[in-house]
């Protein structure tokens, strides 16, 4: 009689949590002394202390060359709304819910599966450190340690992605942070979320996540598609460079990409595939295709459902059999993260309606792929 055989699941989240900022009204202090690479080289500090820190504002282009060797504060477009005279009346009330909320969302997304939280968990529309520390406190509240890695980015809301990660399972090895170059038709530069690329163990087998925030659909969808196109680049370029060293390597790219995932920026660019048996070395995989191909969605316009938010997979998650494979990915939409009335009823359960806060979680889905390997 052969022994049944024992396996091992990661669960892989990504989470748009919308808008996720403190009570503080915020600006950065760049410390072009340090390298980019620094996390301390663009911190998030109250405003007030900025102001009266004696550095100037600075104006000009956000440069790492034309920064290095200045000492100069940068402000935020937004950070005025979210805080409790600003217009969205952010109090610590309705964050430390918005926080509740969040948590309690990453703690059961796949744990019908696994019996887990996530391993991994990717997030966007986060402000900083802060708000970072405070969702891994949050999830203290159900027994998980996490930590996290984030720059701040140059984008001009002041909104950032991040990784998260239970410590007793990821051990980071290297970060780095990849500039999507951007420049308006009047030749200007246009700021967007940087794209966090993390290389670390999980459970002893090294990979290489991608936290990504594409450039949103203002404009027109058309038009704005060549900076989600350049934003798209940046990523593969990494991607492929990795495969010329490694073709074995396991990355996988998840975010908010802003397009679907039959969009060019993502079909033309990455080359991807949603059938396992179609995976060859010069194409990418990309499961969300098979669920946006069935009707589903992570976000609602219109009373049409997009699948904006994705995972994309190099070959070896499906090709290669030892350690950890791609088993399943899904929507995680439970009924209390769905609007049960109004005008909205059947979109996500957002936070926000315009400037009033309607104590819901996001205007996103968060979606999340399985993992499995066999014990020896």
């Amino acid at each position: 009689m052969n022994a049944q055989k024992s396996y091992k699941t990661a669960t892989i989240m990504f989470y748009n949590v919308e808008n996720l900022y403190d009570t503080i009204k915020s600006a950065d202090i760049i410390n072009g002394n340090l390298s980019p690479e620094d996390k301390r080289y663009q911190i998030s500090v109250p405003e007030d202390s900025a102001l009266t820190s004696g550095l100037e504002i600075y104006r000009g282009e956000l440069n790492f060359n034309k920064l290095k060797g200045k000492n100069v504060i940068r402000k935020h477009i937004l950070t005025d709304e979210f805080y409790y005279k600003g217009s969205k009346l952010w109090n610590s009330k309705k964050y430390n819910e918005k926080i509740r909320n969040i948590t309690k969302v990453f703690s059961e997304t796949g744990k019908t599966e696994t019996q887990s939280t996530p391993a991994i968990i990717g997030v966007c529309e986060i402000e900083n450190e802060h708000v970072l520390k405070d969702l891994c406190n949050g999830m203290k509240n159900y027994g998980k340690i996490y930590d996290f890695i984030h720059y701040n980015s140059f984008d001009a809301r002041g909104v950032d992605v991040a990784l998260l990660y239970d410590k007793t399972r990821f051990i980071p090895i290297n970060r780095k942070r990849l500039q999507v170059y951007l420049r308006n038709e009047a030749g200007y530069r246009e700021y967007t979320r940087d794209i966090l690329l993390v290389e670390g163990l999980l459970d002893g087998e090294k990979m290489y996540f991608f936290v990504n925030h594409w450039p949103s659909r203002l404009g027109g969808e058309q038009k704005s598609l060549p900076k989600r196109m350049a934003a798209a680049q940046v990523v593969k370029t990494a991607m492929d460079s990795i495969l010329k060293i490694n073709t074995s390597a396991k990355m996988l790219a998840m975010g908010d990409f802003n397009d679907d995932p039959n969009s060019p920026s993502i079909k033309k660019v990455f080359h991807t595939v949603f059938k396992k048996d179609q995976v060859k070395k010069d194409t990418y995989y990309n499961p969300a295709e098979y669920l946006f191909k069935k009707g589903m969605g992570t976000l609602a316009y219109k009373d049409t459902f997009n699948f904006f938010d994705q995972q994309i997979l190099s070959p070896a998650f499906v090709n290669n059999k030892d350690g950890y494979t791609f088993y399943k990915m899904n929507v995680f939409s439970p009924a209390y993260l769905v609007s049960q009335e109004g005008a909205k009823k059947g979109y996500p359960f957002r936070s926000f309606s315009g400037d009033n806060y309607t104590g819901g979680y996001s205007d996103h889905y968060p979606i999340y792929s399985i993992f499995v390997t066999e014990l020896k």
